[in-house]
């Protein structure tokens, strides 16, 4: 007894009747004796009869593992239920840093999909299928990027297949050779084995963690015992969005790109594996080339039978990629938003605690998207150096990143180069040699506040972050712009150390 409380130790039962018919007498027992129970010890065998769902303490977060759903009705019941009991317990899937800048809670909003039993699972009676969302993944890096967390990158919680190791898509098409080989695409294999068996070496994380990967395997077929032979693949690379329509926005698209790749395999010579290199970081960390993308994966759906509205991502886009702020100059219209930045892993360290590995965090990367420009006569600048401005397809509408240094952390990958901030912009006119107007972006407050709490609510760290864009401060006096100068690893990026 405990405060007034019976916690009762339950052992471990191999049988789900006798789990129960434990319970009952619990019960029956608790109810003579008017005691309240609380029961604890082990959990009840795995059934799958038994219905549940988990609730771990994480740091920072808590984790809930919501039960199965059997029905698009009861999948969309089962998410409005739990974000508005999170919001009756004063949970939120949303923070603000001190910056004010607008944040998921870091918490995964890990999609697991698979069937009833082991042998209804669509990933081990068809083996196609979990090579055509690899490979549709890989081709489409929007759907990396669009729907992750703050952490992104090879050493991040859910890296893509080709952040790792450079060999690995030359590999993995061996594998998908292989594949092929055993089980022709359409056909319903008859070992369910097959698929884990040849690709669980490749969804993998630097160190070989096939937990901490972008598809997870772990729960699919492996051979390690009976809980890892469920037949579930889980999506990992997506993180709790603020809102439930949100939430069911992306569960929704993953269920549309099941369904197509099990009417038509994404497989063939037209569909190979993308070799991006360095392009891949270069351009789809930028807002404007991720909604390129992404609005090819829904046009493709849109095509295939699947209705699809650009409408539905909006949120998602803005909550991924928010506007800093924009400026107007004799009809060129200048926009800054925020990209995304890989966080790097550094090396070992010894601190009070032991050896611990930080993570470099002072890295940002903005987005300029230009319009109205006549690239002849007018460049745009940042710190006085001209942007390597790509053009869109679109007359008068170019792009180009920037990445520069924030803040400089104690332990960092260049301590030694300075921070950059603040951005200043200049549309500068090079026939004038003088700058017609820009703009400044500031990491922090630019007067110098330094804030003493996290904001208290949206509006608080929405006046936080226009406090750090301002539509002046311009270079003055003549401009001498030498051209901009082309990364040949990153030409749409501008990198400021």
């Amino acid at each position: 007894m405990r405060a007034g409380v019976l916690h009762i130790f339950m052992p471990p039962c191999t049988v789900l009747e006798d789990y129960l018919a434990l319970v009952a007498a619990i019960e029956a027992v608790a109810t003579m004796q008017k005691l309240p129970v609380r029961i604890e010890g082990y959990a009840p065998p795995n059934d799958l009869r038994l219905r549940k769902f988990a609730v771990t303490p994480d740091p920072g977060v808590i984790e809930f593992n919501i039960h199965p759903a059997h029905s698009w009705p009861e999948l969309v019941r089962n998410t409005t239920t739990l974000y508005e009991q999170a919001r009756l317990c004063r949970l939120s899937t949303e923070k603000f840093m001190l910056d004010g800048k607008h944040i998921g809670t870091g918490g995964g909003n890990h999609v697991a999909v698979g069937g009833i039993t082991p042998a209804d699972s669509p990933l081990l009676r068809r083996p196609d299928l979990l090579r055509s969302l690899i490979s549709y993944w890989q081709n489409h890096p929007a759907l990396s990027y669009l729907f992750s967390g703050t952490f992104i990158g090879p050493t991040s919680q859910s890296p893509r297949v080709d952040e790792a190791r450079s060999d690995t898509l030359y590999e993995l098409e061996i594998a998908f050779q292989q594949l092929e080989k055993q089980i022709e695409p359409g056909k319903e294999a008859d070992f369910p084995w097959l698929s884990d068996r040849i690709l669980r070496n490749f969804l993998v994380d630097l160190t070989g963690n096939t937990q901490r990967a972008e598809f997870s395997i772990d729960k699919l077929f492996s051979p390690d015992g009976p809980t890892g032979r469920l037949g579930l693949l889980e999506f990992r690379a997506f993180e709790m969005p603020p809102h439930a329509r949100m939430s069911i926005a992306q569960q929704l698209l993953l269920r549309a790109l099941v369904a197509r790749f099990w009417t038509k395999p994404y497989t063939g010579a037209t569909n190979r594996l993308t070799r991006w290199g360095t392009e891949l970081h270069d351009r789809f960390l930028l807002p404007s080339f991720v909604r390129m993308d992404f609005m090819d994966v829904l046009t493709e759906l849109n095509e295939a039978g699947y209705a699809f509205d650009m409408a539905w991502f909006e949120p998602h886009f803005e909550f991924r990629f928010p506007m800093i702020g924009d400026v107007k100059v004799n009809g060129i219209e200048l926009t800054l938003r925020c990209g995304l930045e890989p966080w790097h892993v550094m090396g070992e360290e010894g601190s009070s605690t032991g050896t611990a590995r930080y993570v470099d965090s002072s890295l940002e990367r903005v987005e300029v998207h230009v319009t109205g420009l006549n690239d002849n006569r007018y460049v745009v600048t940042v710190n006085g150096c001209a942007l390597p401005l790509q053009n869109t397809g679109t007359v008068g509408e170019y792009v180009a990143g920037v990445r520069y240094k924030a803040w400089n952390p104690p332990s960092s990958l260049h301590p030694s180069i300075g921070v950059h901030a603040p951005l200043t912009f200049d549309i500068v006119d090079t026939w004038m040699e003088r700058s017609l107007g820009g703009c400044q972006y500031h990491v922090a407050h630019p007067g110098g506040l330094s804030y003493a709490s996290l904001p208290v609510n949206s509006y608080e760290a929405e006046s936080r972050r226009l406090s750090r864009f301002v539509q002046m401060g311009h270079t003055p006096g003549k401009m001498k712009v030498q051209p901009a100068q082309l990364s040949r690893e990153f030409p749409f990026t501008l990198d400021l150390r």
